[in-house]
C-alpha cells in the first residue's frame, strides 16, 4: 500500500462552454477497472444524445492500468489530453469523462486538445483533489495514571486518535502515519517508562490535513 497518494475526494461535475460547444467534465475516484468502465457507461447513458463522451482513467499503485478513448473525435485530441491531465496532476485511481455537445463551430485539432484538457481540469476541480495518507492503528493500553500525560503529548505531536476504551485499564486508539509507526511505539515506550502495552491493528487511509 502506498504511504500517500493524490486522488479526488468524490464524484464531481462541471460544465464549460468553448465556442458554443458545451464540455461537461465528470470525475470519480475508482478502485478497479471494472468500476471505471461502469462509471463511463453511466455517463454515456445519461448523456446518450451528446456528440461525444471521451474518457480516460488511471488505476493502480504504479499506474498499471491506463486507458483512454476519443469516442469519435480525431485520434489523440480527446482521450490522450484527458489522460495527460490525470498524469500531470499526479492523481491515482481516477476516471474522467468529458462530454461534448457540439455547438456548430469547428475547433480544429489544437482547439480540441485544449478544450478536453480544460474539461478534465474542470472535472478535477469539481471532484476536489486530495492527498490520502496511510496510517496504522496502534492500540495503547495504560494505567489511568498515565492518561492525562499521554493525551497531552499526543495532542502536542498532532497524532491522530480514535475512540478510547475504559475498563480496568484505559486503551487509546492511536493512528500515527504508517511510516512512523515504529518510531511512535518507541516514543510511547520511553514516555511511559515501558508500562504501555501496545498492539497493532489495521492500516487505514486518512485525508491529509483533516
Amino acid at each position: 500500500m502506498l504511504e500517500r497518494y493524490k486522488t479526488v475526494r468524490g464524484a464531481g461535475e462541471k460544465e464549460i462552454v468553448i465556442k458554443k460547444s458545451r464540455f461537461i467534465g465528470h470525475v470519480k475516484p475508482v478502485e478497479s477497472e471494472e468500476e471505471a468502465v461502469g462509471f463511463i457507461e453511466e455517463i454515456k447513458k445519461r448523456h446518450w444524445n451528446a456528440t461525444h463522451n471521451c474518457s480516460a482513467y488511471m488505476i493502480g499503485e504504479r499506474d498499471e492500468i491506463q486507458k483512454q478513448s476519443d469516442d469519435g473525435e480525431p485520434s489523440g485530441t480527446a482521450g490522450k489530453p484527458i489522460l495527460e491531465v490525470i498524469r500531470n496532476q499526479g492523481l491515482k485511481n481516477v476516471a474522467i469523462v468529458v462530454t461534448r455537445y457540439f455547438g456548430g463551430i469547428m475547433l480544429g485539432a489544437g482547439g480540441l486538445i485544449r478544450a478536453y484538457t480544460d474539461g478534465a481540469v474542470a472535472a478535477i476541480e469539481a471532484g476536489e483533489a486530495i492527498t490520502r495518507v496511510l496510517h496504522r492503528e496502534v492500540f495503547v493500553e495504560l494505567d489511568y495514571t498515565w492518561l492525562g500525560k499521554v493525551e497531552n503529548e499526543l495532542r502536542n505531536r498532532g497524532i491522530r486518535t480514535g475512540e478510547t476504551a475504559f475498563a480496568d485499564k484505559v486503551t487509546l486508539l492511536c493512528l500515527p502515519e504508517d511510516g512512523e509507526a515504529e518510531a511512535f511505539r518507541d516514543w510511547m515506550t520511553d514516555m511511559t517508562q515501558g508500562q504501555a502495552v501496545m498492539r497493532e491493528g489495521n492500516k487505514v487511509y486518512f485525508i491529509e490535513g483533516e
